[in-house]
């Protein structure tokens, strides 16, 4: 359900359009396609010259929060899982991400863009999957 009184079409406009802006930068100047998936596995089997940028990148990531703390509070996160749960959902994640190649940023974001069959295939799959497991973690299973 959409929670209306909360909805901000302005900074979520705003959100993709840096965020399609970051990634056209990244493709045009360094060649490079902005998967994160494949930026952090990149880190740990370096190749000459191409650690800097995926470090920058992430290190870019971690610290927009900062970034967007000086212009507006943070939104309030809840989490209603457990640690072992999340455990098993990153890993399972990794795996999928593994078996398609690349992530929701680089398929989604970045392949659909190109137009791209392989991503397109990956993000429904994505999304499927997704839309799969709420039913049956919610409705099914009656967490």
């Amino acid at each position: 359900m959409i929670d209306w009184q909360n909805f901000t079409p302005l900074s979520a406009a705003s959100g993709g359009l840096l965020i399609g802006v970051a990634v056209a930068i990244l493709l045009f100047f360094n060649g490079r396609i902005a998967g994160i998936s494949g930026i952090l596995g990149g880190l740990f089997n370096v190749r000459k010259n191409d650690f800097a940028w995926r470090l920058a990148f992430l290190g870019g990531l971690a610290l927009s929060a900062t970034f967007w703390q000086m212009f507006a509070p943070l939104p309030t996160i809840q989490v209603d899982a457990s640690l072992s749960t999340i455990i098993v959902a990153g890993v399972l994640v990794g795996i999928g991400t593994s078996y398609a190649s690349g992530c929701t940023s680089g398929h989604g974001v970045c392949g659909l863009s190109r137009i791209s069959p392989r991503s397109l295939v990956a993000t429904i799959i994505f999304m499927a999957t997704g839309m799969a497991t709420v039913f049956v973690v919610r409705h099914v299973l009656g967490a």
